[in-house]
């Protein structure tokens, strides 16, 4: 009995086989259409994907057309193939303006660009592409049933350009390149001011203030000539991020690391009202 189970399996398999064969090399577009729509729905997507692309030119303009380019996309997009479902579910919005599946596609075509959104240490250009195509559907379908997720992808995406200037700022301030550091977190601080790393950024900005300050000399010469002060400048800067830092975070894990340099930058800052 189990012999005969494995035959009848195995020449159902076969014998499936042999008809997606048969359909790839028919002529009757109506037949790769049927056989692709229920290989679609069987959950095979690549074979129905490999039919629907060879009969997608002799639809155009016929009333199944819709239907067969929403299934072509989508077979994209269950495939994996995030740059091409995009790409065809755009296609199908720009060509069937009034279609019921309309929002979907529009919803499906942004999230394909979500899903090509890289890990925050990678270049991050895709990431603002797709943040792009979500606030365009968050636009055009503000009553859509996607839209909370559309919001929650957005919100992921944002937090990942975060990671990406933070990490960048905190990696100038790990090789002592203390300037670039601080510029890198202002940029950061400004353009993210709700950000969850904020407190961190305040502190690491600090932390290059300080440095920075404290290895200063006294002058520096200008392209002109002129002789301006430096170091007193920078304590001065260095002081103003320490209290402001120790205002917002007084109970911050890095509050005693503030106390010491605060301690430190008065200590110098005192030099200077004993010369004056």
């Amino acid at each position: 009995m189990k012999k005969l189970f494995y035959i009848s399996i195995i020449v159902a398999v076969f014998g499936s086989c042999s008809e997606y064969q048969k359909t790839l090399k028919s002529e009757s577009i109506a037949d790769k259409f049927k056989v692709g729509e229920a290989l679609y729905n069987e959950g095979k997507f690549s074979k129905a994907n490999r039919l629907f692309a060879q009969i997608v030119p002799n639809y155009r303009g016929k009333p199944q057309a819709e239907k067969l380019m929403f299934l072509y996309s989508d077979s994209f997009y269950k495939m994996k193939d995030y740059y091409v479902a995009g790409y065809q579910f755009e296609r199908f919005a720009s060509s069937y303006p009034k279609s019921e599946k309309l929002e979907e596609a529009s919803f499906l075509s942004a999230r394909s660009y979500y899903m090509l959104s890289p890990v925050y240490s990678k270049d991050q250009t895709e990431t603002k592409e797709a943040i792009e195509k979500l606030q365009e559907f968050i636009n055009l379908f503000p009553e859509s049933e996607y839209l909370p997720e559309a919001n929650k992808l957005v919100k992921e995406l944002d937090f990942k350009l975060e990671k990406k200037a933070y990490s960048i700022a905190k990696q100038y301030n790990r090789i002592s390149d203390y300037p670039a550091s601080i510029k890198s977190f202002d940029n950061f601080i400004f353009d993210f001011p709700g950000s969850t790393l904020r407190e961190e950024a305040l502190f690491y900005r600090l932390d290059s203030a300080f440095k920075l300050a404290i290895n200063s000399r006294e002058y520096k010469k200008t392209i002109e000539g002129i002789i301006v002060p430096l170091k007193k400048d920078r304590l001065n800067t260095a002081k103003e991020y320490c209290n402001s830092f120790k205002k917002l975070y007084a109970d911050s894990e890095h509050i005693e690391e503030a106390d010491v340099m605060a301690a430190a930058l008065d200590e110098e800052l005192k030099n200077y009202s004993t010369k004056s």
